[in-house]
């Protein structure tokens, strides 16, 4: 039988390096690409029987476009976090991963749940069934890529004539595209009538990182 070939999608060098040790000592898988950023693993075309994915990573990208792209290439993917954030976590279960697996979790437990889901079998862990059954009443609001662009950009401070020329979009199209963002979270119980709102909503759902807390 052929070794499944995995992929990588980590910011922090030194788990990729971790995860290669690990599997270089397993006949069955090769790490064959890794990459900081989903869109820079796709670039390289690899063939891959599946994907290791972070939830937060350095771009800032939303866990949900992430697994969406990832599944749209027909790569399956396993979620391997630090589980820190648990509404990332719950994205991620949402959205049709085969597993969540604990970066913390022991060398041999996340090596049987990686080979595991290169055969395309779920990876059942606590992680994984309490994502599933958590936080019933903060309700998913579905935005599309580029409404999730414009919310990120929005949100973090950009004015929407600065939006509208990083995206190529223009201001009118980037008010428009801020109206009806702010007509899903309300129609999801989850108002966002002003900048902070937006902001909260965006961390709620991943699409901005969680401030960090002064030490």
């Amino acid at each position: 039988m052929a070794d499944k070939r995995i992929g990588v999608v980590e910011d922090h060098e030194s788990m990729v390096l971790g995860v290669r040790a690990m599997l270089d000592g397993h006949p069955g898988l090769t790490l064959a690409a890794s990459s900081d950023t989903v869109p820079g693993l796709l670039d390289q075309r690899p063939e891959l029987d599946l994907v290791l994915l972070d939830l937060r990573l350095a771009d800032g990208s939303s866990p949900t476009a992430n697994i969406d792209a990832l599944h749209a290439a027909g790569l399956p993917v396993l979620v391997y976090t630090g589980a820190e954030n648990p509404y990332l976590v719950r994205l991620a279960a949402k959205a049709g991963v085969l597993g969540i697996v604990r970066k913390s979790a022991p060398v041999d437990a996340v090596v049987e749940a990686i080979a595991a889901a290169a055969e395309g079998h779920p990876v059942i862990t606590t992680e994984w069934a309490a994502a599933i059954d958590g936080d019933p009443d903060l309700d998913a609001v579905d935005l599309s890529p580029r409404q999730q662009e414009v919310l990120s950009l929005y949100a973090s401070g950009e004015k929407a004539d600065r939006v509208a020329r990083l995206t190529g979009l223009t201001t009118e199209t980037v008010n428009d595209y801020v109206g009806r963002i702010r007509a899903k979270y309300a129609a999801a119980g989850r108002p966002a009538g002003t900048k902070i709102d937006l902001y909260r909503r965006a961390v709620e759902d991943g699409l901005l990182p969680m401030p960090e807390r002064d030490r």
